[in-house]
């Protein structure tokens, strides 16, 4: 059995930067694709960013694509989710979540993290 947990979420200005980590437990975290998906009031849960085992490839939804950083180091069983930029927009809870196969769609995700709160004030 795998776990998640996600960590590093919290209140900052629009403008600022955040960094969520997600720390995984149980079986080899260096053997599984790795997301970052978000789920704010009303709305539908979102694709952020996706990427890799080895790190290699990363995916990120196109709104996002230059502000977001996706990465992991899977010495530390830990994936990482730079956020820059940051909009009022991008308030949601944020949750990491990791697979055996390649995909960017959250539904096709096994293991979830309990979410993190991220808050952007304008």
């Amino acid at each position: 059995q795998v776990q998640v947990v996600e960590s590093g979420g919290g209140l900052v200005q629009a403008g600022g930067s955040l960094r969520l980590s997600c720390a995984a437990s149980g079986r080899a975290f260096s053997s599984y694709v790795m997301g970052w998906f978000r789920q704010a009031p009303g709305k539908e849960r979102e694709s952020v960013a996706v990427i890799s085992p080895s790190g290699a490839t990363t995916y990120y939804a196109d709104s996002l694509k230059g502000r977001f950083t996706i990465s992991r180091n899977n010495a530390k069983n830990t994936g990482y989710l730079q956020m820059n930029s940051l909009r009022a927009e991008d308030t949601a809870v944020y949750y990491c979540a990791i697979t055996q196969r390649w995909t960017y769609k959250w539904d096709d995700y096994n293991y979830w993290g309990q979410g993190t709160q991220v808050t952007v004030s304008s």
